[in-house]
C-alpha cells in the first residue's frame, strides 16, 4: 500500500490575523536561499532589505526574525517574490513554525521575542 505524506500548506500555521492586506507584504527573497516552506521564520538582510530565512549565527541582518513565509518559495537560483507576515496582530500555531536547523532554544526564544515585538504571537 502507497503511504502518502502531506506537507505544509500555504498559511497553514496561521490561527488569526487582524486584516490580511495590513499583516502580509510581497517581498523579494534573496537568491540562495533555496526552497522555503511555509511558517519558516524569515528574517531581512540589512544590506540591500532582501529576505531569507533566519540565519541565528549571521551578521548581516538575518540573525533577527522579521516575519513568517506564507507559502513556499523557491530561490535557490534567482530572487524570488514570497508572501510575509511582516507585522500582527496575528496568532500563530508555534507548532507549525519551521525553524533553522541546529537553531538552540535560547536563539528560539529570541527570534520568538522579536516576533512578539512585531506584533506576532505563537501559541
Amino acid at each position: 500500500m502507497t503511504t502518502l505524506t502531506e506537507g505544509k500548506h500555504a498559511g497553514g500555521f496561521l490561527i488569526w490575523e487582524v486584516l490580511r492586506d495590513y499583516t502580509r507584504e510581497t517581498v523579494t527573497i534573496a537568491s540562495g536561499a533555496g526552497k522555503i516552506a511555509p511558517g519558516t521564520v524569515m528574517s531581512k538582510i540589512t544590506t540591500g532589505g532582501k529576505y531569507t530565512g533566519l540565519a541565528p549565527t549571521a551578521s548581516n541582518g538575518s540573525q533577527t526574525a522579521a516575519g513568517i513565509l506564507w507559502a513556499d518559495v523557491d530561490a535557490s537560483d534567482a530572487d524570488a517574490l514570497g508572501v510575509v507576515i511582516l507585522r500582527g496582530p496575528a496568532i500563530v500555531n508555534r507548532h507549525e513554525i519551521v525553524w533553522p536547523d541546529g537553531a538552540t532554544e535560547a536563539q528560539i526564544t529570541s527570534a520568538t521575542m522579536a516576533l512578539a515585538g512585531l506584533g506576532i504571537i505563537l501559541r
